[in-house]
């Protein structure tokens, strides 16, 4: 593990020397276990477990007394600094131990009152730093997978393909959103999961409209589509899936949808391979869904990525003109919503190859009937 993080800091310090940064502070969850191998999450957002310091020639982990003990022990490449009264009361202090000049932060990780203290603390210090946000380059720092890293997603995917198969032998006319949510919650715990990816989605009916639908009191009812969304967090590491069912004998209606999301998925899957934009994976989705008369129905982008977390670069849309790399893992999740009728979306997670696109899961988006007992 330590030669695979001194070739991800070796990475950062040669974007670091090529925009003329001299010290890198690292605050969020992701970019802290990538860069260290600190397992500590945030507990909110107005917290932190801690900051790494990356110059270009020393590693310094600050952090407080609840903390020092397993960074010790988690990130052993980093000098340990335990701060007393606070990261931002005392960043002059840490800056001046570096001799930094010129300090990279990441702007969508600190809150306008968090950046607040810390320019206060540099201007009560009469502190020559400069503070520079960095996010356009340390975003894309994780797009591409180890294969190492792309282990640890097939082995988060195969434990929440599990869960599900699990969970869908449960399923009755009658069960709630919510039942079924805690179901799937607790196979995927039982199944050795440290988390969820993100808080599971199951709408029923009317419901599967709503693509980011909160699972409620609504129940399962016969005759209507059920769509689940979940994704489990092993080892750090996420997956993210989409499957629709449909509770008894499915109607002509909801077949024609289906399976025009299932060839978009499939013709999307297909076009994928190094060399080519998100943006044109998209249309190879989209003008399918288009073509099918669906046009004002799927208004969300294709894909993203998804690694240490759920949503990251790169992206599948019709605004981002990503270039997808050999290593990047990213979603497939086409999707038809129409109000008051529900919706129908699929979702695979694929790795892109040089020459096509690596599907990591292994159950199908069919059958999806549900049967009635």
């Amino acid at each position: 593990m330590s030669q695979q993080i001194t070739t991800r800091i070796e990475n950062l310090r040669k974007r670091m020397h090529e925009g003329g940064i001299d010290t890198v502070m690292i605050m969020s969850d992701e970019n802290r276990r990538y860069l260290s191998g600190f397992t500590g999450r945030d507990s909110q957002f107005d917290e932190s477990s801690g900051a790494l310091f990356i110059t270009g020639e020393r590693l310094l982990f600050a952090t407080d007394s609840r903390f020092t003990e397993q960074a010790a022990k988690e990130a052993p490449l980093f000098e340990i600094y335990c701060y007393k009264i606070g990261l931002a009361k005392e960043l002059f202090d840490i800056l001046s131990l570096l001799n930094t000049r010129r300090l990279g932060y990441e702007a969508r990780r600190l809150s306008c009152h968090q950046h607040q203290e810390m320019v206060d603390t540099m201007h009560s210090n009469a502190s020559p730093v400069t503070l520079v946000a960095v996010d356009a380059s340390l975003e894309t720092l994780r797009s591409v997978k180890e294969e190492a890293e792309i282990e640890l997603i097939r082995k988060s995917l195969a434990l929440a393909e599990q869960a599900f198969i699990e969970v869908k032998k449960e399923i009755r006319p009658g069960m709630t959103e919510k039942n079924l949510a805690w179901k799937l919650e607790q196979a995927l715990r039982n199944g050795g999961a440290d988390g969820l990816s993100f808080p599971s989605i199951v709408a029923a009916g009317e419901n599967s409209a709503l693509p980011h639908a909160i699972p409620g009191e609504t129940a399962i009812r016969e005759g209507t589509q059920l769509l689940f969304d979940w994704g489990a967090l092993l080892n750090g590491y996420c997956s993210d899936i989409t499957r629709t069912l449909f509770i008894g004998e499915p109607d002509n209606r909801f077949e024609r949808i289906f399976h025009t999301v299932l060839d978009a998925n499939q013709k999307a899957i297909q076009g994928i391979r190094a060399g080519v934009s998100g943006k044109e994976v998209d249309r190879m989705a989209r003008s399918h869904i288009e073509a099918m008369g669906y046009k004002e129905y799927f208004g969300h982008g294709l894909g993203h990525g998804v690694g240490l977390a759920v949503h990251e670069p790169p992206r599948l849309s019709p605004l981002k003109e990503d270039i997808l790399r050999p290593g990047m893992v990213v979603t497939v999740e086409p999707g038809i919503y129409i109000p008051g009728w529900g919706g129908v979306r699929l979702e695979n997670l694929v790795v892109v190859r040089e020459e096509s696109a690596e599907v990591l899961n292994t159950i199908e988006c069919a059958p999806y009937r549900v049967e009635c007992l």
